[in-house]
């Protein structure tokens, strides 16, 4: 939850532009009043990324591959969209079905061959310790 709060912290100096998608706006709906709040404050149309054609056949070809089965197609999507859009960092607190080294190496597998760019799946601390004037 610190991480997180430095994360947004750090967006709202300017270090970082956070975006999300409809897929999340979704999700949002059923969670508890103040998330929701939350993520009203946080995000407006203008940083809401909607699907296409293109990010659902995106998405499809994760699941073809076997990146993730279709019980996750959301995550399949979330990817998708920060792929065709080309996002290059997603930040998740999914460990599970999107921050770790074997599904961030299948996305980015199924990118290459879909010629899409590769994308960094990383959690908030990966990014809140990162040095803004580095390499």
């Amino acid at each position: 939850m610190a991480d997180t709060r430095e994360l947004w912290a750090q967006a709202r100096a300017g270090n970082w532009r956070l975006l999300t998608s409809i897929v999340a706006e979704r999700e949002v709906k059923n969670a508890p009043e103040e998330v929701r709040q939350h993520f009203a404050a946080s995000f407006d149309t203008s940083n809401i990324l909607d699907t296409s054609e293109e990010i659902e056949r995106l998405a499809q070809a994760y699941l073809a591959a076997g990146v993730v089965t279709p019980k996750f197609v959301d995550d399949a999507l979330h990817v998708a969209m920060a792929s065709v859009h080309g996002i290059r960092l997603i930040v998740s607190w999914n460990f599970k079905h999107l921050v770790n080294v074997r599904r961030e190496d299948g996305f980015n597998a199924v990118n290459l061959l879909e010629g899409w760019p590769p994308v960094r799946i990383v959690s908030p601390k990966e990014i809140i310790y990162a040095e803004r004037d580095g390499p």
